[in-house]
């Protein structure tokens, strides 16, 4: 026979996973297209700054833009989606960062350098709204799914990505074909990518999955505040101070104010991403750069970076559950240690060796994976839902400009001890990952 309070609980919580594969579905269409958004600046980016600045010194400067550019934007869709939600948050980023596509293919018509560049920053915005989406598909769910369901997310921006890559040499030609120059063609993708995930968020995302896990929270709050006083009504008539004092602790049961939001835990998870974000956006813009000076055709380059892109996002699931499984400090330092056996194998790889290098990107991809996903579990977890968005567009801040950093300061090391001293800097920093770990405590949780 089941119960009358078991009923209550389990009718919210089937209306709770029939709106979690919902939201699942739209996040996943929404992100195959911006896949293809996002692959064009890390595969062209440095290309085409290389020939309108005549040399490789200030080739990482399109990655850096674009991802300082995600930094505000970060902190924008954050507060928007704070706010108002995810849905016109979300979308906001992927317009904001159609519109920047479509600056970098004018400037390439106009050869116009300042344009270029303030084109980039705004491009970036894209890519911040591809990454905060992940979050998006983790307010929903439940603890024992919250990673797997975000890896779900990071799973849908993979063929698009990968795709992305390998039609450079199709949206090449057709940007010939309008006159442009060969590689303004990704960027043409690039806008129409952006441009149908902002359509789909705005048109699909429904529930707004932040707003609905509030309403959850506050009526889950309200239940057992009814529940309470239905228990003290058939029990003895408390005190007035007794009944002053559960009035009070009601009122902060339905709406309760954190006291501290910046705990060791969320700081570690924000450090495990940026450190991860910095070394995989160090080795990947400069591999582009280092496979031309030795010959490899932008084709093979397309492939190479279709590898690492599906190296990024295809594990995604893997990762959740393997967070999932062992927690979140145990993927952590396995992201550090496959981060570190990446840059060895860029360093010591033969610049001829495609297959080498390929290796190299995919086990790059497969750190940032394992980082990345473990990071945003612990800021999903950790953080209520009144300031969640907030401090997640806060975080991702720092995730890109880590990524800016990686990006402008890859070329000038490049420059000075080339692509061998890169790897083997980027190894090492890669240990700073597994430090940045705290020893788990007994009173920790997982």
């Amino acid at each position: 026979m089941t119960r009358a309070g078991d009923a209550t609980h389990t009718a919210p919580e089937t209306g709770r996973a029939t709106a979690q594969r919902r939201i699942l579905t739209v996040l996943v269409l929404a992100q195959l297209l911006a896949g293809a958004g996002l692959a064009a600046g890390i595969t062209v980016g440095a290309l085409l700054a290389e020939d309108l600045l005549g040399g490789p010194g200030l080739s990482g400067l399109p990655s850096a833009l674009f991802t300082g550019g995600s930094a505000l934007a970060a902190i924008a869709v954050g507060k928007l989606s704070q706010a108002r939600g995810r849905r016109p948050g979300l979308a906001a980023g992927f317009a904001v960062g159609a519109l920047g596509a479509l600056g970098i293919v004018a400037a390439t018509a106009l050869e116009s350098l300042p344009l270029l560049f303030a084109s980039f920053v705004i491009y970036g915005s894209g890519t911040a709204t591809n990454l905060q989406a992940r979050y998006a598909g983790a307010d929903l769910a439940t603890d024992a799914t919250r990673a797997r369901s975000l890896s779900y997310v990071l799973l849908g921006t993979t063929a698009g990505a990968v795709a992305g890559p390998n039609l450079v040499g199709p949206t090449g030609a057709v940007a010939e074909a309008l006159g442009l120059a060969p590689l303004a063609g990704p960027f043409l993708l690039a806008a129409a990518a952006y441009g149908g995930a902002a359509l789909v968020i705005s048109l699909l995302l429904r529930p707004d999955p932040l707003l609905e896990a509030r309403r959850m929270e506050i009526a889950a709050a309200e239940a057992t505040l009814t529940s309470s006083s239905s228990l003290s009504s058939s029990s003895p008539s408390p005190t007035a101070e007794a009944a002053a004092a559960a009035a009070d602790s009601e009122r902060h049961a339905v709406a309760p104010v954190p006291t501290r939001i910046w705990t060791a835990d969320v700081i570690t998870g924000v450090v495990v991403m940026a450190l991860t974000q910095f070394v995989m956006v160090g080795l990947m813009t400069m591999t582009p750069v280092h496979m031309r000076a030795h010959d490899h055709t932008v084709t093979v380059v397309g492939v190479v970076i279709s590898l690492h892109v599906a190296a990024m996002f295809l594990p995604a699931p893997l990762s959740g559950l393997l967070v999932d499984k062992f927690g979140t400090r145990a993927v952590a330092v396995s992201a550090g240690l496959v981060l570190l056996a990446a840059g060895a194998l860029a360093a010591l790889a033969p610049p001829q060796s495609t297959a080498l290098v390929a290796l190299a990107l995919i086990l790059l991809g497969l750190g940032w994976s394992l980082g990345l996903v473990a990071g945003t579990t612990v800021l999903t977890t950790s953080v209520p839902t009144t300031v969640r968005a907030s401090v997640q567009g806060q975080a991702d801040v720092a995730v890109a400009l880590s990524g800016a950093a990686g990006g402008l300061l890859s070329g000038l090391v490049f420059a000075w001890i080339d692509f061998r001293g890169l790897g083997f800097t980027l190894a090492a920093l890669s240990l700073v990952v597994v430090a940045a770990v705290r020893p788990r405590r007994v009173s920790d949780p997982v």
